[in-house]
């Protein structure tokens, strides 16, 4: 499974990286047959959030590190170094650019984006 990862250079200018994650299968759940889990991350605190179809926010650094699940829609990012990419349904964010000159995101087509959000210890 990969996730894409947002971030801040020492000189302020923000990034994509795409990232790998582990699965180590765990007896999880006994009874239940074994399963396959990531390492465990601590979080801080979840939410859900609805981004309105048609919305936009300029350029801006993340509030805090946080993860963002997509779950509907469709979203897209533009870092400082220039690339855009698109994250829709079953896209991982993980945001680390708190500082800098952030990133650029604004909701495609009519539909909302439904997503989750896990903020992270600081």
């Amino acid at each position: 499974m990969k996730y894409t990862r947002i971030y801040s250079d020492s000189k302020g200018t923000s990034h994509f990286e795409d990232r790998d994650i582990g699965f180590a299968e765990v007896n999880f759940a006994p009874p239940a047959p074994s399963l396959y889990l990531s390492a465990f991350q601590k979080a801080e605190q979840f939410a859900f959030c609805r981004i309105p179809a048609g919305w936009f926010g300029d350029w801006h650094p993340t509030p805090h590190h946080q993860f963002f699940f997509f779950l509907s829609g469709e979203l897209e990012a533009e870092v400082s170094d220039g690339e855009l990419r698109r994250f829709g349904p079953g896209s991982v964010v993980h945001l680390e650019d708190t500082g800098g000159k952030g990133h650029v995101t604004r909701v495609i087509g009519n539909e909302d984006v439904l997503a989750a959000v896990v903020q992270l210890p600081d």
